[in-house]
């Protein structure tokens, strides 16, 4: 679920940067702060979209610098357990299919992608349904069931699990010709 919030920070504007407009030096302090921030409140911030700056700062004792107090609003995207989304099949593997759904990319394990036994077909890159003859390959568009997410450490990318085991859910061909 995408999200716009409104945030409020202290920034420190760097002497070196005092020739610059004060807008722009906080607002490209919030982007190397904030932008691609995993937090378990905000969710993945995607970017700062606009900053109101305090004119009047302060300098703390003991730093030539001066401290701004800034509103901004960013957008961020929060995977929710139980969402349904629908995205793009990034990769196709033995193991299952990676979606993208926003700005990531969430796992669906061969054994949640359908009702029917599902086996990978090695030769044309592609998981296919044993009874059905249906598959799915890279490019095809999905709707899945967001089962699990672990936002994880910063250095790592964020972990989201998914099924496609429910009604309604699946490759959006096969959906459709059943409605």
């Amino acid at each position: 679920m995408f999200r716009v919030l409104k945030l409020r920070d202290v920034v420190r504007v760097d002497p070196a940067k005092m020739d610059m407009p004060l807008e722009e030096v906080v607002f490209e302090a919030l982007r190397k702060k904030y932008e691609g921030l995993k937090d378990k409140t905000l969710g993945i911030v995607i970017a700062v979209i606009d900053v109101n700056v305090n004119p009047m700062g302060y300098i703390p004792v003991g730093d030539g610098a001066p401290y701004h107090v800034t509103e901004f609003t960013v957008l961020t995207y929060v995977p929710i357990v139980n969402e349904v989304v629908e995205g793009v099949v990034e990769t196709v593997g033995r193991s299952g299919v990676t979606v993208s759904i926003g700005p990531i990319e969430g796992f669906v394990h061969i054994q949640q992608i359908a009702d029917d036994e599902t086996t990978y077909d090695i030769a044309r890159n592609v998981i296919v349904c044993r009874n059905t003859k249906r598959f799915i390959a890279q490019g095809d568009r999905v709707r899945a069931r967001i089962t699990s997410v672990s936002l994880g450490a910063s250095g790592r990318p964020p972990r989201v699990s998914m099924t496609m085991r429910q009604p309604y859910l699946g490759k959006l061909d096969w959906i459709f010709k059943k409605s």
